[in-house]
Formats: structure tokens, C-alpha cells, sequence
């Protein structure tokens, strides 16, 4: 299983994801790269996010995404 910095990379290798607190704000990810995000989620941790829980806030950084990761009893 893949760490959810590896997964990040993977949709965007460009990024410096450990230097922002906010990847939407900072340009990181955007709309599109979120809904990837949530599929790749999905498939690496078998589970089925929610589309209520596919807000910006839940995929802000590192944290907010492990947070909600939790909720899905993942432990990431």
C-alpha cells in the first residue's frame, strides 16, 4: 500500500506537497486533480468515499486528508 505522499506525487510529481499547508490554495491541486485524488483513495485503500465528504476542506493538506481517511477507519 502506498503512502498518501507517494500518492500525491503520483498525480502531481511536480508539486512540493510538504512545503504548503494548503494545496488547493497554493495551486497544488485543483477540482479535477481532487476527484483523482478521492478514485485513487478509493482503490489504494478500499474504501468508498462519500460525495458529501468530497469538499476542499477534506483535501487541504496532509492532515485534513488523513483526518478524513480516519473517518473511513483507514490509518494513514
Amino acid at each position: 500500500m502506498k503512502s498518501l505522499a507517494e500518492l500525491l506525487h503520483g498525480i502531481r510529481p511536480e508539486a512540493d506537497f510538504a512545503a504548503s499547508d494548503d494545496f488547493m490554495a497554493d495551486g497544488m491541486l485543483d477540482s479535477f486533480d481532487m476527484i483523482t485524488l478521492v478514485s485513487t483513495l478509493d482503490k489504494n485503500f478500499g474504501i468508498s468515499i462519500n460525495g458529501a465528504d468530497i469538499v476542499p476542506a477534506h483535501f487541504r493538506n496532509f492532515e485534513a486528508i488523513a483526518a478524513l481517511l480516519r473517518r473511513y477507519g483507514v490509518v494513514a
